[in-house]
């Protein structure tokens, strides 16, 4: 095994100088191009290294020497200007030397943005990483050297073009990006780009899933989830002041220098995505972040109600995330939701005690059920089934239903009825609720009484036979605090029953064991052992 090591070790050391002399020769002819124009041919050698399989550090190089070479170049002003005409049909005609030259460094150039581009696609994250930031300089070069022919009286300078290849290899169909992703988010930092970006997004996606005919594609879709998440708009039209390309006296006028341009750009970004299907579990990730990375940055948040109601009628986890962005749109904008609460209602089940989300969903359920102006029939539907669900709920859930339901009846006095319904003699009578039935105002509940209450008086944790004792005495005017229980663990419950020290010495009926099978203890009385 120790002569394979010691060619492993050789074989590294001579690639990483190989690498070293690359570098070496790749910077020495960036130096001669710039130095002088016969030496431009050296391009087509930067480029060949550029797009070779080399080793990992040697490619990097060439990206390295490429952003050098390049950005200089536009800086100087001698790539060509203008609409680009075929390299064939420069040098046969009637141009000068200087636009020969500048004409062949344009196409070196053009060149050079297709093998970056494609690059962004390597296998290796350095290649991808510096290649990104390469292009990111060249596209900050076009920004302040244009390579078109603009009317500056009637036109912008952004390298919108280039932004936008960029955006549609970061949005890979195939490939995960999300770590390149999150290394071109430093240049969402700027208003401009942030701008451009947002927009070719949406002609991205409109695009790709329009030729997919909107079927689910879920690693594209993740990416640019991925991609979008990373996106804020300042909220004060006086944060915009990060610009990669100033546009000098009409800089005020641009569209990428107003917020509400921003805004509206955000908001058609969003719709364009949320109307096609998406994977279950990304509805999960964009209604975690919806009510306040996306909403107060839209323009119209009422837009989102088609998305917001269709998450709501999905069921389980997803209606529960569903609520928070509909708690936004009608308590903050006035939106009319018929038959909320049913659905609100109809969302109570078993599985509500267990998923992730049960704090946030009971403090917005909370939220929901404090108006005084509900209907009597409403709050004692929800008290009563929170009531029946309680029976086979665990311990962390009783500690929050049981201080629920007696808010709700502390804001509504004439629920008292539940707690207290005389009944002629000790006849047992059937109980009226309906549990199965969908609408609140059908389920009668209010000729119910809560007995399950009274059950979970002897429930096997003394802290939740506590709490159902607390029914049995008239209920104070203040409301318990349920933000204390709205996190609890079982975890935690357990390390607090733990603490709980029993100073008590029990008595026990049984004889100290000193030895086994032998005269004197328990079972030698009962086992003949001679």
């Amino acid at each position: 095994m120790a002569p394979t090591r010691k060619r492993n070790v050789s074989s590294a050391k001579t690639a990483e100088r190989s690498a070293k002399k690359a570098k070496i020769d790749l910077n020495s002819k960036v130096e001669n191009i710039l130095k002088s124009r016969k030496h431009a041919n050296d391009t087509f050698d930067i480029l060949e290294v550029l797009q070779s399989d080399e080793e990992e550090k040697t490619v990097v190089s060439a990206v390295n020497a490429c952003s050098t070479l390049f950005c200089t170049l536009l800086e100087k002003k001698e790539l060509f200007i203008g609409k680009l005409q075929e390299e064939e049909d420069a040098l046969r005609g009637e141009f000068s030397a200087e636009e020969k030259y500048r004409i062949f460094m344009r196409h070196r150039y053009n060149t050079c943005v297709e093998i970056l581009l494609e690059h962004l696609s390597h296998e290796r994250h350095a290649v991808k990483e510096n290649t990104l930031t390469c292009l990111m300089k060249f596209a900050a070069g076009e920004g302040k050297h244009p390579l078109e022919d603009l009317d500056w009286s009637e036109h912008y300078s952004f390298p919108r073009e280039l932004i936008s290849a960029v955006v549609e290899r970061l949005l890979s169909k195939t490939t995960d990006n999300s770590l390149l992703i999150s290394r071109f988010q430093e240049f969402l930092e700027m208003e401009d780009v942030r701008f451009y970006v947002m927009s070719s997004i949406r002609e991205n996606v409109g695009q790709v899933m329009d030729k997919n005919k909107g079927a689910v594609m879920p690693i594209y879709q993740s990416n640019v989830l991925t991609l979008m998440s990373n996106i804020s708009v300042p909220s004060k039209e006086s944060e915009l002041i990060n610009f990669m390309v100033k546009q000098e006296a009409k800089h005020e006028d641009w569209k990428a220098a107003k917020l509400l341009e921003h805004k509206r750009v955000f908001e058609r970004m969003w719709l364009g995505f949320l109307k096609y299907k998406l994977p279950s579990n990304m509805y999960k990730k964009i209604l975690v972040i919806l009510h306040d990375s996306i909403l107060p940055h839209m323009s119209k948040p009422t837009l989102m109600i088609d998305f917001l109601t269709a998450a709501y009628d999905v069921g389980g986890a997803i209606s529960l995330l569903a609520l928070n962005g509909l708690f936004v749109l009608i308590h903050q904008h006035n939106l009319d939701y018929p038959d909320f609460y049913t659905k609100l209602y109809n969302l109570l089940e078993p599985s509500v005690f267990h998923v992730k989300y049960r704090a946030r969903f009971f403090h917005l359920a909370n939220l929901f059920l404090s108006s005084s102006h509900l209907p009597l029939y409403l709050v004692a539907a929800f008290a009563k089934r929170l009531a029946r669900l309680a029976l086979t709920a665990p311990p962390t859930a009783l500690l929050l239903v049981l201080p629920f339901i007696y808010n709700l009846i502390r804001r509504h006095p004439s629920c008292r009825v539940l707690i207290h319904r005389p009944s002629a003699g000790d006849e047992l009578l059937e109980d009226p609720y309906l549990m199965d039935e969908e609408d609140p105002a059908q389920c009668r509940a209010l000729e119910s009484s809560l007995w399950e209450i009274k059950t979970l008086q002897k429930h096997y944790h003394p802290d939740v036979a506590k709490a159902a004792m607390s029914i049995n005495t008239p209920l104070s005017a203040q409301e318990d605090d349920i933000s204390e229980v709205l996190e609890i663990t079982t975890f935690e419950l357990m390390e607090r029953d733990l603490k709980q020290s029993q100073k008590k010495s029990i008595p026990l009926e049984f004889e100290t064991a000193t030895q086994l099978l032998r005269g004197g203890d328990v079972l030698g009385q009962h086992f003949c052992l001679d």
